[in-house]
């Protein structure tokens, strides 16, 4: 019987266009593709040996004396004029697993990705702070990826992103990138932004705010003049203000709410949405525009003002979730099915698609 040959499987699943892999000890290979789960049934379960001939192969140089030692790693890879990966490395049940998303050498632009036009208003700012949320596999580092892209195609700024570990590779146009990965290029997020101040930046990307000694780094980075850029994981655009705030003591939550509405610029929550015709996904996002209005409901830790004021129609192109399901679906991209199942405020969604919703839906479809 021929050995998994690793490899070989990454190719076939680039080819298919698939999204990622999943390999478990005693199970099929897998992959997901717009969204759904498939197995390799043809092929044998996996075995210890496959996983661990797998990470030999996978694991950069600079790991593998100690990878062993690590109950979960992340780290990038390359197949040369194929893809790169980001591959994380676990255990279950005692045995090594791994998860591998497929990281594409093209960057696609806001319209190719099919984001609203609005998003490109993002990409045009000289300072301030930009959070991109989601769930995992919602697409926010392609989107965020596109963002850069268009800076380094259209300005000459000098963009620094810190990742763990590094995803879409830029290569220098109009602008200068310098890529940094979190333990072989810097010790850690906040750290990697504390230097980036002292390397003459313009443009800061921090690939995932996880705790508060990195929101920390960025709210400085952006209050000093910088445009930063950042994923953080929340339901909604406007709950990511709720989720920032409340990392921080009950004594130090108005400063940062006051701190927030002089630097924050927008949110953007994304969700990818299967079609209706099976070819593949689109994003339904919330756009959340940071107005002087917006400004002072976050001052007054008003969020649900925010709310009915993003609902109001096209107003700075803000837009609500909902609002964006109910036009994929209105354009034959989604069933009302699938745009009820990705709605968070399925009531509201459910009364727009039977035509009793007359306000934002109506104005914006």
């Amino acid at each position: 019987m021929k050995d998994f040959d690793i490899i070989e499987f990454l190719r076939n699943i680039v080819a298919i266009g698939a999204s990622d892999a999943h390999l478990y000890v005693e199970e099929y290979p897998c992959m997901r593709k717009d969204g759904e789960i498939f197995k390799f049934t043809e092929m044998p379960t996996l075995t210890d040996d496959d996983l661990n001939r797998s990470l030999e192969t996978l694991v950069p140089k600079h790991l593998r004396s100690n990878y062993e030692q690590y109950l979960d790693l992340d780290f990038s890879f390359e197949i040369q004029g194929c893809s790169r990966f980001r591959v994380n490395t676990s255990r279950q049940l005692n045995h090594r697993a791994l998860a591998i998303r497929v990281i594409p050498y093209k960057i696609r632009d806001i319209k190719e990705l099919n984001l609203p036009s609005a998003m490109s208003q993002f990409s045009m700012l000289n300072n301030g702070l930009v959070l991109i949320t989601g769930p995992t596999g919602s697409g926010k580092s392609t989107t965020i990826a596109s963002l850069i892209d268009y800076i380094n195609n259209h300005y000459a700024k000098h963009i620094i992103t810190i990742e763990d570990p590094v995803e879409f590779i830029f290569t220098n146009n109009m602008s200068i990138v310098s890529q940094r990965q979190v333990l072989l290029d810097t010790p850690s997020f906040p750290d990697g932004v504390k230097y980036a101040l002292r390397q003459d930046p313009d443009v800061i990307f921090i690939g995932e705010i996880r705790d508060k000694e990195t929101i920390i780094s960025a709210l400085k980075a952006a209050e000093t003049g910088h445009l930063v850029y950042a994923t953080i994981h929340t339901n909604d655009a406007v709950q990511t203000v709720n989720r920032i705030v409340n990392m921080f003591d009950p004594g130090d939550r108005q400063f940062v709410r006051e701190q927030l509405a002089q630097i924050l610029r927008g949110t953007v929550s994304q969700k990818l949405v299967p079609t209706l015709d099976g070819t593949g996904r689109r994003p339904a996002c919330e756009i959340l525009v940071c107005t002087s209005t917006v400004k002072d409901f976050i001052v007054k830790d008003e969020l649900e003002e925010i709310y009915d004021l993003v609902k109001k129609g096209s107003f700075n192109k803000m837009i609500t979730m909902n609002t964006s399901l109910y036009q994929l679906c209105k354009a034959g991209y989604i069933t009302p099915e699938t745009a009820l199942e990705f709605s968070d405020n399925k009531n509201e969604l459910q009364q727009a698609l039977r035509g009793v919703y007359h306000g934002t839906f109506a104005a914006q479809g």
